[in-house]
């Protein structure tokens, strides 16, 4: 059931994660929350509620401070990758202290990638940070994918990197399509009859 959840969450941010701006903070506030209590290996019931409350406290902050909403959304999915990065780089025993930098030295690079390049940067970071959600709830499934959320050095290791590059791909391409119009890529947009209104693009998302 656990995996079964944040493995929907997940797909929700990586396959439809710029086309709603409340959808899409609600997921990666979840992830960001399972993903840090993950790290300490907590229970189902501690993931769940820290998740939650990640979920709901996103949501909050960043409807107060929609002006800096591209900047903000950015970094905190930054830290999201951040962190399954350095769940990935660091294979068995866990360094918290060297996770935490991981995780914020790619959410600071996050918030200004966002902040620069807007809508391009939030596809790549929504599809990246739902695919390493994916990863981590479909390691639940059973004990013979749990290389994809604690992988060991080697085989595993590289798999696992594969498939969560591989995930991150295929939301991309899926969004870029889906939402061509709204991210502005008119020549993707079938029957397009001229320049898309800005104020309808990225489902709400920052533009400015």
């Amino acid at each position: 059931m656990n995996g079964i959840l944040v493995a929907l969450v997940g797909a929700l941010l990586c396959f439809y994660g710029i086309r709603s701006v409340h959808l899409g903070l609600l997921a990666i506030g979840f992830g960001l929350g399972w993903l840090i209590a993950d790290l300490f290996d907590a229970s189902f019931w501690w993931l769940l509620l820290v998740a939650l409350i990640g979920a709901v406290s996103v949501w909050v902050v960043t409807s107060l401070v929609f002006r800096f909403a591209s900047y903000f959304i950015g970094g905190l999915t930054g830290v999201m990758i951040g962190t399954k990065l350095a769940t990935v780089l660091q294979p068995g025993d866990k360094n918290v202290a060297l996770s935490m930098i991981v995780a914020g030295s790619v959410g600071v690079s996050g918030a200004f990638l966002a902040q620069k390049f807007r809508a391009r940067a939030l596809l790549w970071l929504t599809s990246i940070g739902g695919a390493s959600m994916v990863c981590s709830g479909v390691a639940r499934f059973s004990d013979s994918l749990e290389f994809l959320r604690i992988p060991e050095p080697g085989w595993q290791q590289v798999t696992a990197t594969l498939a969560w590059a591989g995930l991150s791909v295929l939301g991309w391409i899926t969004q870029r399509h889906l939402f061509a119009e709204q991210l502005g890529i008119e020549h993707l947009v079938v029957g397009d009859e001229g320049e898309p209104d800005m104020s309808e693009r990225n489902g709400g998302w920052p533009t400015r």
